[in-house]
């Protein structure tokens, strides 16, 4: 039996074509002011942390590809009820940790990156099960390369510490988390 598909075909040509536009162009266009401020946030903390321009665009590009082939998936109803229960239980750990980052950083004292690591490997793990079989094993690395970045007990103590310039990047990392709470888009 022949298993070619144009379905599937074109479905492949949209998630590569989205995956080599994730530019801060392509960012602007696909997310909100706020979303992206988070994202340039991230992006300016990461640099600040590894020292390295090239691995900081590395991590925020590979995240945006991620949820855009994601978003493609769902958008192509590509997922099955399983795939989109994991993925709803994605989206609420991803909400629940975003409420407890902001505590972290609004009550003194109270930071613990065990918390926040143990949460977003929590998330990378539903979300390698939510999306498994229909992205490539280079997604699946993409994925890995950004949990295990933020989930970094290192990045995340540098993240909470007094010092600047992370204090700063924290703040308006959390304002931006903020405003997508109360705005639901987390």
């Amino acid at each position: 039996m022949d298993t070619f598909s144009t379905k599937s075909l074109a479905l492949q040509a949209q998630k590569k074509v989205l995956g080599k536009m994730a530019s801060k162009a392509m960012v602007a266009v696909l997310v909100d002011d706020t979303s992206s401020g988070v994202l340039d946030e991230l992006y300016r903390a990461t640099k600040e942390f590894t020292r390295s321009r090239k691995e900081a665009q590395r991590v925020v590009k590979n995240l945006v590809k991620v949820a855009v082939k994601v978003a493609v998936l769902i958008r192509a109803g590509q997922l099955d009820g399983e795939e989109l229960a994991l993925l709803q239980r994605f989206q609420g750990r991803a909400r629940s940790l975003a409420m407890t980052a902001l505590s972290f950083h609004q009550v003194d004292f109270t930071f613990d990156r065990r918390v926040l690591a143990a949460g977003l490997l929590e998330c990378r793990d539903l979300l390698h099960r939510a999306a498994g079989p229909h992205l490539t094993a280079k997604s699946h690395g993409r994925i890995n390369h950004v949990f295990d970045h933020f989930a970094d007990g290192d990045f995340l103590s540098a993240l909470y510490s007094p010092a600047e310039p992370y204090r700063t990047h924290l703040s308006r990392i959390c304002d931006g988390l903020e405003r997508m709470l109360d705005e639901g888009g987390i």
